[in-house]
């Protein structure tokens, strides 16, 4: 493969502070501006703050064993880190129609620069899509960052259901409750622990029966849980038939579910939680604790007033609406729930160094969430404590993941193949006739 020029955007490094050791043998080059950039964001108290964080320390560290502007050696084997400014050559044409008063046109002179004293190929690396798409527009090679993609495309990801043609006796022996058994050459693609089988006959489609698959030494077990009978809740659909099956199985410790807005997700995890906190019947949590990334502004929960359950009321409006619904419209059902610690309100910004045991948690949006993100909160799990991690990977306002990238996909994909895991792609919108013809039209 021949050796290359790597010019690598702010937003790398701040989505992978590792994105300097992924390059193999090819020499990167880093604008003074990046640096700048980078700088900028050092303090801030999420993943992005740890990544410039983290990418400083290891320039710094970098720099001892050379010299940044003569170039020093990234690691062996690796090619070698320059930092460059875009005045290295005066004699580069810039286009007059791009201000080089802004960062990112500063970062494609920079990378025309270096273009320019080269004989290698010189390709600009960007999250930002109209970066990648001036790069183009001029002539200049660029591509994506997709070393943090799980999956290649969002249709790809884990879905958590199989479609399985049987013959039409199976179904009636399944009903009749015997052990029906699903082998490994029967199936034309890998199977996973807590995934749910559609059984079709394959005589009469509409014949069918659904279950759900632990292994192929074990039989297919029927669905155990439909309903959470204290807050009179019912599946309407297969899929939340599927989530609630999984949210009410103890044995099942982290789970994730995936759906566009109105399909019940939230509503099905909120049911379950309180069921396993406070219901009437057996409660194997102590508490029930509930967060959601603080993202559409992009700011930190410091900027809003008072105590941090009042800071994140205003983001957990979703989760309030959702246990009016459940206990009937009294809007003092959150506090007194909260105020006898059967409720906790977390701030993720808050959660790093906590050791949460005897829990139910839910994380809301989690589609926002990093894969660093989602590490840190996954890790804070302890003994009989349960996760759910609820979200839609289409609706994304994290400006530093995508839908193959993001921290929910991580999770999907990485867990899927673990006895304690689940997933459940909801497909079916149920908040309202509205707002399911909504998702679908606009």
């Amino acid at each position: 493969m021949a050796k290359k020029n790597y010019v690598l955007d702010t937003s790398v490094y701040l989505t992978d502070a590792d994105a300097l050791f992924k390059f193999d043998n090819h020499d990167i080059f880093i604008p003074l501006k990046v640096l700048e950039e980078i700088d900028k964001h050092k303090k801030r108290q999420d993943s992005v703050g740890i990544n410039a964080r983290r990418i400083i320390r290891t320039l710094d560290d970098l720099r001892t064993k050379g010299n940044l502007q003569k170039g020093v050696r990234i690691d062996k084997g690796k090619g070698l880190l320059k930092a460059v400014s875009y005045e290295v050559l005066k004699d580069v044409i810039f286009p007059s129609d791009l201000d080089l008063r802004i960062p990112d046109h500063m970062i494609i002179a920079t990378a025309m620069a270096v273009r320019e004293e080269s004989t290698r190929k010189t390709c600009v690396v960007s999250r930002d899509i109209n970066m990648r798409v001036i790069c183009d527009s001029i002539g200049l090679p660029a591509e994506d960052y997709t070393t943090e993609r799980v999956v290649h495309s969002s249709d790809e990801l884990y879905s958590g259901l199989a479609v399985h043609l049987v013959d039409d006796q199976v179904i009636d022996r399944f009903y009749e409750d015997d052990d029906i058994y699903i082998e490994e050459d029967e199936v034309e693609t890998e199977w996973y622990p807590n995934q749910y089988v559609l059984m079709v006959s394959n005589a009469n489609e509409k014949k069918t029966c659904l279950g759900r698959f632990y292994s192929h030494f074990q039989p297919i077990k029927k669905i155990t849980h439909s309903k959470i009978p204290d807050w009179k809740i019912s599946s309407r659909n297969k899929e939340q038939a599927f989530a609630i099956d999984l949210l009410m199985d103890p044995s099942v410790k982290v789970i994730s579910l995936v759906g566009r807005a109105g399909s019940g997700k939230t509503l099905c995890a909120i049911a379950a939680g309180l069921q396993q906190t406070i219901g009437l019947r057996e409660n194997p949590y102590d508490r029930m604790i509930v967060s959601r990334p603080v993202q559409p502004l992009g700011k930190d929960i410091g900027f809003l007033p008072g105590t941090m359950e009042e800071k994140m009321l205003p983001w957990l409006m979703p989760i309030q609406d959702n246990l009016q619904f459940l206990v009937g419209g009294d809007k003092n059902t959150l506090k007194m729930y909260m105020d006898k610690g059967k409720i906790e309100i977390e701030a993720l910004t808050y959660i790093r160094g906590r050791s949460i045991a005897n829990a139910f948690i839910i994380i809301d949006e989690a589609q926002n969430l990093t894969a660093h993100e989602i590490k840190t909160i996954m890790t804070r799990v302890g003994e009989g404590t349960k996760i759910v991690l609820t979200g839609d990977v289409e609706q994304i306002d994290n400006v530093y993941v995508n839908e193959t990238s993001n921290g929910l996909a991580h999770a999907v994909e990485k867990f899927k193949e673990y006895p304690i895991a689940g997933h459940v792609t909801f497909t079916k919108g149920e908040r309202s006739e509205v707002a399911t013809l909504a998702s679908k039209v606009l």
